[in-house]
């Protein structure tokens, strides 16, 4: 168990440590560039190397928070019995819909910067990264409140 926390952990510090990094300081730095099309490449660049260790980080987090409730899995009336239950529940609601959110973000979103990059429409591309830009302020938030609910589960 304590080598399974041990993933979990250096797993979280990688998704959200590093996201946390491309949000808070790589894209509001990547502003001083001062040319878009450079901006956009440098960007998509680092968002392809990131995204090989975000899906590995986060995979590994899922499969880990699993193996380490699988007893929840199997009976569910556990969720609701205790207040580690009802937190667990919390997050792994959360960890869908960051899921969801991130990922369709970033497929949808993503390919769509890259083809307008290609075809010079930085314009669109300005409307777009306000779209991308929340829609990344939100998964930041449900990471930082599934961190804090995680902390809370080792309380009780």
């Amino acid at each position: 168990m304590l080598v399974l926390l041990l993933i979990h952990v250096f797993s979280a510090i990688i998704f959200v440590g590093g996201s946390i990094f491309i949000w808070a300081i790589l894209w509001p730095e990547s502003y001083k560039l001062n040319d878009e099309k450079i901006r956009t490449r440098l960007l998509g660049f680092v968002g392809k190397r990131f995204a090989l260790y975000t899906n590995v980080s986060f995979g590994l987090l899922i499969i880990t928070g699993l193996l380490m409730t699988y007893r929840y899995l199997f009976n569910i009336s556990l969720y609701f019995q205790s207040t580690f239950g009802r937190l667990l529940f919390t997050a792994e609601i959360l960890v869908i819909i960051l899921l969801i959110i991130m990922y369709g973000n970033n497929i949808y979103h993503g390919k769509l910067i890259v083809r307008l990059n290609e075809e010079g429409k930085i314009e669109e591309i300005k409307k777009i990264r306000k779209r991308t830009h929340f829609y990344s302020l939100v998964t930041m938030a449900i990471m930082i409140i599934i961190v804090g609910i995680m902390v809370a589960m080792h309380v009780y």
